[in-house]
């Protein structure tokens, strides 16, 4: 694991502060030069963005940016993530010379995401090898593993039981009793406190080092732009294709300069309240802009009583990063779960070891009673954060930014679920892709994204 801080953070901070000061006057400069051309407002803001070097982009109020190498297990990269309160984490490859460039010296970026979903193998795993056999027969897979053991003379049963899941293999064992006899999602899904003890405390949980997940689960791309590219690369890479955060790196160099997340360019919005600029898209209401893009029986979300495991099978399946929770029977919004909240399972699994079946009410409750004592900042610990469709752009941001979270939930007056607004949605707000602006860079493997979702470019 590796984790090193070149400047307090209170010099951090400082620096961060002046500089984003200094971004949002120069963005300030520059539309003083084209407000009364007769554009569509994020033409304009395009020529401004266009201008702007991606250089000038303050860093990360960590100073200089939090690596883990490729032989850090996932144990300890939940730790580097939770501790730092960040939800991607570039990884650096160790057998790359140190004379590398970036292009050789880095795997890839992991996320809580990808965390969340290689948790969802171990209890797929788990399911299949404690799957209750046929009434009839009394096999089980246990049976049928063995059968396959013996035509395939001698594969271990561990290696077919993985084949009939598709993915990497595991050797974490947990007791019967966090196994319920269950089959489908609720094998998976059913999980009392103790598998998560049980897997956290294993030799593979330990063990299991990021590299080893690379390609199996969501497993984002090292993407960078350069210091030289303009901060409307930057805002378009953000906001129209399915990246969350980007390296910033120089030419022929193997270090990362900075990396600039959707927060961090949201953070840089909620400080430009006031500015003409952003006033001309900041004092429309999310309903001017439309938004929410998704009508309400669009929204994907979780009923309170559901096994918390499905919320995070649902954010894998849909490829979102969390789930609004509504009470049970109806639409009523009480809560959010989100891929970085699986690092309360993993890093403090013993306030789980009560529940027979961790349901989602239950998971937030528990989480909740631990945060008190740990982190009073957390998000979770408040009343779920929720908008009007009315609210004007400038104030949903200042929320977002506020408490530091990724969406945020339209509700009515009556508090019932009416939409979901993300961060990509309103950095999108800002900027328009012109026409043939990227080529065929993303052809054929990145999806764009449109106000009808995601969508994959044509080769």
């Amino acid at each position: 694991m590796e984790v090193t801080l070149v400047m307090s953070m209170e010099e951090s901070v400082k620096l961060t502060r002046r500089l984003t000061r200094q971004l949002t006057r120069k963005v300030q400069e520059l539309w003083e030069d084209v407000s009364s051309l007769p554009l569509p407002e994020e033409e304009k803001l395009n020529s401004c963005f266009e201008k702007i070097p991606v250089a000038l982009f303050p860093p990360s109020i960590h100073g200089q940016v939090i690596e883990v190498c490729s032989e850090t297990s996932i144990a300890d990269t939940v730790q580097v993530l939770a501790q730092n309160k960040i939800l991607s984490v570039p990884v650096r490859d160790v057998t790359a010379p140190d004379n590398a460039s970036w292009i050789d010296k880095y795997l890839g970026i992991v996320e809580f995401a990808a965390i969340a979903f290689w948790v969802l193998h171990q209890s797929e795993l788990t399911s299949l090898k404690t799957m209750p056999g046929d009434a009839g027969t009394g096999e089980g897979i246990g049976g049928m593993v063995g059968t396959l053991e013996a035509e395939t003379q001698g594969a271990s049963v561990l290696g077919v039981a993985d084949s009939l899941v598709g993915t990497v293999s595991t050797g974490f064992q947990v007791p019967a009793a966090a196994c319920p006899a269950l089959s489908g999602s609720d094998a998976v899904s059913t999980r009392d406190g103790d598998f998560f003890e049980a897997l956290t405390s294993s030799d593979h949980y330990a063990n299991t080092k990021v590299k080893d997940i690379t390609g199996s689960f969501r497993w984002a791309p090292f993407l960078p732009v350069q210091k030289s590219d303009n901060l409307l690369t930057l805002l378009l890479l953000l906001s129209r294709y399915r990246i969350k955060s980007l390296p910033v790196v120089e030419s022929g160099e193997g270090t990362i300069n900075n990396f600039i997340t959707q927060s961090a360019v949201v953070h840089i919005l909620s400080q430009c309240s006031g500015l003409p600029w952003f006033e001309c898209l900041g004092n429309k209401s999310l309903l001017d802009l439309g938004l929410p893009k998704m009508k309400p029986e669009q929204v994907v979300k979780v009923d309170e009583g559901q096994p918390v495991l499905e919320a995070f099978q649902l954010m894998r399946i849909k490829g979102v990063g969390g789930v609004p929770v509504v009470a049970k029977g109806g639409n009523y919004l009480i809560g959010n779960v989100s891929a970085r909240d699986v690092q309360y399972l993993l890093t403090a699994p013993e306030n789980y070891r009560n529940y027979r079946s961790i349901r989602v009410k239950d998971f937030l409750e528990a989480t909740r009673k631990y945060l008190a004592t740990k982190d009073s900042s957390s998000p979770l610990l408040h009343s779920v954060i929720t908008c009007k469709c009315t609210e004007a752009v400038r104030d949903v941001i200042a929320k977002l930014d506020g408490h530091k979270i990724h969406r945020i939930y339209v509700v009515d007056d009556d508090g019932n679920l009416k939409g979901v607004v993300t961060l990509r949605d309103l950095i999108s707000q800002f900027v328009m892709e012109p026409s043939e602006y990227f080529g065929e860079f993303f052809a054929g493997w990145l999806p764009a994204y449109s106000p009808r979702g995601w969508t994959r470019p044509q080769l």
